[in-house]
């Protein structure tokens, strides 16, 4: 299945404004700083340090290239957030993994949100306004309300007296971040709700996700079709239950296979099915062995 990429509405034209030495935006108070707040801005890679305090040194290559991988398929799903330290002189703030995965792929741009000087309760307004809109997709709200987590530390309980949302709905929409990001993309492009993709959420394994996401496009399903499939899929999990033994209806002892032996004079086979039925085998050894039995049986 073709994978799609989402078209971003980025800021290229705020790219220009940040370059203009005359206007340079130092802090909220400045001109046009509202219009950097909040707002995804595409941003030249050579112009963003990575920050010296960043406590990860340590990046897996094989990780970085499988992310670089998907980055050059999907685009840059989630933005990184950058610190402004001067003119055109960014400092990282989150997302190296994002930006690493990018140089190598050898993107001269990536998405990212500006943090400026004291903009810190302006970008509080200015996330809750956007996640107000009725435009935005489901993942786009999940990452606003990720970056209140991320940027301003809030707690879900906070973000819900701020926004007037349930605390559970703000959980549902995180747990979306979860998600394979070709998934991500799908509920971003319409091709599955956030319906479906909170039934896929509850598959750990991204592949099993993607699997069931494809079924989901080509066959056109229902989220009521999805929770199904997902519900199949835990159930092939399970250990199935061991066989359990069949067992007679009822055992023959030595003491009575004695009795029939005793009695014809052989070694009689008494052979009893589960359901209770059996037979019992006389041999014989000659026709007169075989009269002889007969004789038994008449008494």
């Amino acid at each position: 299945m073709t994978k799609a990429i989402k078209k971003q509405a980025l800021g290229r034209g705020l790219s220009a404004l940040l370059k203009d030495p005359d206007n340079d935006i130092k802090s909220v108070e400045d001109k046009n700083a509202d219009k950097v707040v909040g707002n995804i801005i595409e941003l030249e890679i050579d112009a963003i340090e990575i920050n010296p305090f960043q406590p990860r040194s340590n990046f897996n290559e094989e990780s970085l290239k499988e992310l670089a991988t998907s980055i050059k398929e999907l685009g840059v799903i989630q933005p990184i957030t950058v610190r402004k330290l001067d003119f055109n002189k960014y400092q990282l703030i989150s997302g190296e993994r994002r930006l690493r995965a990018s140089k190598l792929i050898g993107l001269a741009t990536v998405p990212a949100y500006i943090r400026i000087a004291n903009d810190n309760e302006s970008l509080v307004m200015a996330l809750v306004e956007n996640i107000q809109r009725h435009d935005l997709d489901p993942i786009e709200i999940a990452l606003s309300y990720q970056r209140l987590i991320d940027e301003i530390q809030l707690t879900q309980e906070q973000m819900s007296e701020r926004v007037g949302k349930k605390r559970s709905t703000i959980a549902n929409y995180l747990r979306l971040l979860k998600l394979d990001p070709i998934i991500q993309t799908g509920i971003r492009d319409g091709f599955i709700s956030m319906g479906h993709g909170r039934a896929i959420i509850n598959i750990e394994d991204l592949d099993a996700q993607t699997d069931i996401y494809q079924k989901i496009v080509s066959q056109n399903l229902s989220v009521r079709d999805t929770e199904a499939l997902v519900k199949n899929y835990h159930e092939s999990l399970k250990p199935k239950p061991a066989a359990k033994a069949k067992t007679t209806s009822f055992d023959i002892d030595e003491n009575q296979k004695k009795i029939f032996n005793s009695y014809f004079g052989n070694l009689v086979d008494i052979k009893v099915t589960t359901n209770g039925k059996g037979k019992i085998t006389i041999p014989f050894q000659s026709e007169k062995d075989f009269n002889r039995i007969i004789e038994l049986i008449k008494g």
